[in-house]
């Protein structure tokens, strides 16, 4: 059953699931498709051609799915599609994707956007994902699967963040960051792998040691980048972890990427 309170304007076109709450003062327009059990708590506004997947919960003062900020956005019907079990907190802004970027942005499943973070159009974001407080992502960002930005940290457009990377607080990221990296700083540097964060999803020591084996070879000083990056591949060429960072670093990219000061 559907729990909506009587101050709630809930548009008659919007698709509403199984077991979804509404709370006081929201608003969920014509385009809207609530999964089952979402819960919007009070002030929370849903509107364009949103979905948003079963049990992820909304919480006061988030705007959801309105128009980009994006001066080419020209009103085309592009999309935002949210997954499972997200926490979104208040403040949270999210927008669709553009014309010039797929018309989609997509958010996975179990992630934590905490207060005042922004999710900007034609981002692809992962699963299990941590924004925390006031962390922005421009327009076309990828974000991996476990990646956490830091609070007020900002990151540019066109940007990739690997899986598993962390981003620290007040960073700027102007360029890529390699799967399992951490970064940091004004103009964000990377300064090595994030370590705890791989302990505490118990990869193993020896998984461990292998990154950071294959981190030292590829941001060494002898040979070019181009060179290092062959001879990881050669020398662990089983390791899908390594082989991982390696096929980011090979991929095509707008942006550079970001390496140690």
């Amino acid at each position: 059953m559907t729990d909506i309170h009587p101050t709630a304007i809930v548009d008659s076109k919007a698709k509403v699931g199984d077991g979804v709450v509404i709370g006081p003062y929201c608003v969920v327009e014509a385009g809207v498709t609530l999964g089952d059990s979402v819960r919007l708590h009070s002030h929370v506004v849903v509107g364009g051609l949103t979905r948003i997947g079963a049990e992820t919960e909304i919480y006061p003062f988030a705007s959801i799915g309105l128009p980009p900020q994006d001066l080419k956005y020209s009103g085309e019907h592009s999309e935002l599609i949210i997954g499972e079990r997200n926490r979104i907190r208040e403040h949270v802004t999210m927008n669709p994707g553009t014309s010039e970027g797929g018309m989609i942005t997509r958010v996975g499943d179990d992630c934590l956007f905490m207060v005042g973070s922004h999710v900007a159009h034609d981002c692809l974001m992962g699963d299990h994902i941590v924004m925390a407080n006031n962390a922005t992502l421009a327009g076309h960002v990828v974000v991996g699967d476990y990646a956490i930005l830091g609070g007020l940290s900002a990151v540019h457009q066109f940007v990739r963040i690997g899986r598993h990377a962390i981003v620290g607080g007040m960073s700027g990221v102007e360029n890529d960051v390699i799967p399992y990296g951490s970064v940091m700083g004004d103009r964000a540097r990377l300064s090595g792998l994030n370590v705890i964060g791989l302990k505490r999803r118990n990869f193993a020591k020896d998984e461990i040691h292998n990154l950071r084996t294959a981190y030292r070879m590829l941001f060494a000083e002898e040979g070019t980048l181009q060179e290092r990056i062959d001879d990881v591949a050669g020398l662990f060429g089983d390791n899908a972890d390594i082989l991982e960072i390696v096929d980011f670093m090979r991929a095509d990219s707008s942006r550079g990427l970001t390496q140690p000061r």
